[in-house]
């Protein structure tokens, strides 16, 4: 692991043109291997962020530094970032290969290296016998590890994921939390993940970030020093819940809820 921090925000901030401010300034670092979880209700800027980090969006103001480097020379520096969105976003006519493959054809990887970079990332995924499928022929948890494995075969050192299991039903959504956190530690990721979910924040992160809206901003760091792996008897542990509540605390602290209890 390097001692350059992974990612730097630095005095970051969003404004839109008509005025509305979605981030408040925001000063966050990222050490590399890090599971960084973004949590907040609709509203609150985390996919704002999320999204300025992977240069998909421009900050009003401040810096956004990958390995010391902005985000448009990441790969100067010998990384490589993907994103993973809250939907699978497949294409619906393309079997499973073709559509981990699309990044590697974008990129002009010649097609032998890439169906067998294909194979490897459906095989992290646990979809290796489901390559010719097309998306339709595939439950909403497997969709989501087929964009898993479309993030993967890049070969990424930063992976960046937008909600990816809000839709999902609670067993799929804890199976593929499971999975994810087998990935991360097998290959040595740097993860930025996005929810809305106390839980599931919980159970992924070294570290949670929580954020509140009008205007988004954040409110509190909160470490979640557990070992890894975590298991499903972590998630009924007294621990567990004595985490859960911290951040549901700070999270209606933020939304003023907890005091206008204490005045009612």
């Amino acid at each position: 692991m390097s001692d350059i921090p992974a990612v730097e925000v630095l005095s970051v901030e969003k404004t839109y043109p008509n005025g509305t401010q979605a981030l408040l300034p925001v000063n966050l670092t990222v050490q590399e291997g890090e599971f960084i979880t973004l949590l907040g209700p609709s509203g609150c800027g985390k996919s704002t962020l999320l999204k300025m980090v992977a240069g998909l969006l421009a900050p009003s103001d401040g810096r956004l530094l990958l390995w010391r480097k902005p985000v448009a020379d990441v790969e100067s520096t010998g990384h490589r970032l993907s994103f993973v969105f809250q939907e699978a976003t497949l294409m619906p006519w393309a079997s499973v290969m073709a559509n981990v493959r699309l990044p590697l054809d974008l990129a002009g990887v010649p097609r032998p290296e890439a169906e067998a970079r294909v194979r490897q990332a459906l095989l992290l995924v646990g979809l290796e016998k489901f390559e010719t499928n097309l998306p339709r022929e595939l439950s909403g948890g497997m969709q989501m590890r087929v964009s898993i494995a479309r993030g993967l075969v890049t070969e990424p050192t930063l992976l960046l994921m937008d909600e990816p299991f809000g839709a999902l039903d609670e067993i799929t959504r804890n199976r593929l939390d499971a999975e994810l956190l087998d990935l991360w530690r097998g290959k040595k990721l740097t993860v930025i993940f996005v929810t809305h979910s106390i839980y599931e924040a919980v159970y992924l992160s070294n570290r949670v970030i929580v954020m509140a809206a009008r205007p988004g901003r954040i409110v509190e760091e909160v470490r979640i020093d557990e070992p890894y792996p975590r298991g499903p008897d972590f998630r009924v542990s007294t621990a567990f819940s004595q985490y859960a509540k911290h951040l549901q605390d700070s999270l209606l602290r933020a939304s003023g809820t907890l005091e206008d209890e204490a005045l009612a």
